[in-house]
């Protein structure tokens, strides 16, 4: 295959290679060879890009509407880990490219420490989906072996025109909400007694708490640029694009790892 994140290529364009790319195996090696090529200094301009409207995708799995996925089972059941190991390879698929459209719609807008930051993050979200295909393996499954949600792209859809509501609904509302619930479903794991499951989702878990950072900060720049007060431009931006309001339980020591306090999220809560 070739390396479509080679030298001759700006960052923007590596990016949309990887958008392009239906497989996941080759969209994972994308990703991570589009970071390498930038840490290198090999891509040095950013230039502009035309991302697709979504991304590609494998023949399979199946894509869903959110009232036609199937109920998972219990954590305590093969099938029922299965089912949630796939459903989080999925998420973290669908993560590779919501860091990958991110930066090639709207890198040239920020400084190059921006560029850093999210190509780690679409490069640990490349290495999520591989830890989830390999414990799949190992349970028998593969990715692509059960139905998934279709509507994950939505937020990409509904944020594409700019950055600040991006960065205001992607990583401050549905990757924090992870920080919510996989506690919880590594839980389950234990109980269960799949531990190697468990820790694939622990490591998740603590670099997901680095992303939801990246974005408050990220989200933080871009208000005191535009000469918005962020907590009160993130109020709005939510209730402008995600009206079910935040779910609590909230995980708040988490949240307040990746800098967000009770003050920023409490108030929208089931708003």
């Amino acid at each position: 295959m070739p390396d479509s994140a080679g030298p001759s290529r700006a960052l923007t364009s590596a990016a949309v290679a990887v958008l392009a790319e239906p497989d996941p195996a080759a969209k994972v090696a994308a990703a991570r060879a589009m970071a390498a090529h930038w840490r290198s200094g090999d891509i040095r301009d950013v230039a502009e890009a035309a991302p697709p409207d979504r991304p590609a995708r494998p023949e399979r799995p199946k894509l869903l509407a959110p009232r036609e996925m199937p109920r998972r089972g219990r954590a305590q059941t093969l099938a029922g880990r299965v089912a949630m190991l796939h459903a989080l390879a999925h998420i973290e698929l669908n993560a590779i490219d919501l860091a990958c459209d991110l930066l090639a719609r709207f890198a040239g807008q920020f400084p190059a420490a921006f560029i850093d930051d999210w190509v780690t993050v679409a490069e640990e979200e490349a290495v999520h989906f591989s830890l989830l295909a390999e414990r799949l393996a190992a349970l028998g499954a593969a990715y692509g072996d059960l139905p998934a949600h279709d509507g994950l792209w939505q937020a990409a859809t509904e944020t594409a025109g700019d950055a600040l509501d991006r960065l205001a609904i992607v990583p401050l509302v549905l990757e924090a909400r992870g920080l919510d619930v996989t506690p919880a479903i590594i839980t389950s794991l234990h109980q269960a007694g799949d531990a190697d499951s468990a820790a694939v989702l622990t490591r998740i878990f603590d670099d997901e708490i680095g992303h939801v950072a990246t974005g408050r900060r990220w989200f933080d720049w871009l208000c005191r640029a535009r000469g918005l007060e962020p907590v009160r431009a993130w109020h709005e931006l939510v209730r402008r694009h995600f009206k079910a309001g935040l779910k609590r339980p909230f995980n708040a020591a988490a949240r307040a790892r990746a800098g967000l306090d009770a003050g920023f999220y409490e108030p929208l809560a089931g708003s």
